[in-house]
């Protein structure tokens, strides 16, 4: 019914060419330009002479994009570190390097601090009052906080503090997942 459309095989100069193009649209990771060149490349050799050529010129360093990547997790979405690592995961950083940078960058950082940050501009119209008064409200804001990368006990632990009725928490607490 659909005809696959052939995607046009690039020799060494377009490869290269192809490869600082989409460097220059996003940053991407060594596995993620590799994948790209291996769709594109009429010789498979071609691809490891076009990455080192961009390591070498600097457009193409994962220790970098994994930094800056898990600092604006941090200070543009003030995500947690469990959501860092699982998207630099699926950037196809490195599994040791995207935990070495992840420990590096929230070394600092006080997860109470930031999953109270994060609740208050995630829920900046919504009546403190009756915010978490709701068993389904609470088991939303918890889902919603273990899927922004923070760890089960200190999300207990501050929705505590906002719950109409903390004991709704307590089974949850021997559950930490992260």
């Amino acid at each position: 019914m659909f005809k696959k459309r052939e995607t046009k095989k690039l020799d060494r100069d377009g490869l290269w060419n192809y490869a600082l193009k989409s460097v220059g649209q996003r940053a991407q990771t060594s596995s993620e330009i590799r994948a790209k060149l291996r769709n594109r490349a009429a010789e498979p050799e071609d691809i490891d002479i076009t990455l080192s050529k961009l390591k070498e010129y600097g457009f193409l360093d994962d220790r970098r994009f994994a930094q800056t990547f898990a600092e604006s997790r941090l200070n543009n979405q003030g995500f947690g570190s469990g959501r860092a690592m699982r998207d630099l995961q699926a950037r196809r950083v490195a599994p040791a390097l995207a935990e070495q940078t992840v420990q590096k960058v929230y070394a600092e950082q006080n997860e109470v601090l930031l999953i109270e940050a994060y609740i208050r501009r995630k829920y900046r119209t919504a009546n403190r009052e009756i915010l978490f008064s709701q068993v389904k409200d609470m088991a939303s804001a918890f889902r919603r906080l273990r899927l922004a990368g923070f760890s089960t006990a200190n999300i207990v632990k501050v929705l505590k503090r906002f719950a109409a009725d903390p004991g709704l928490l307590d089974n949850l607490e021997d559950s930490d997942q992260t």
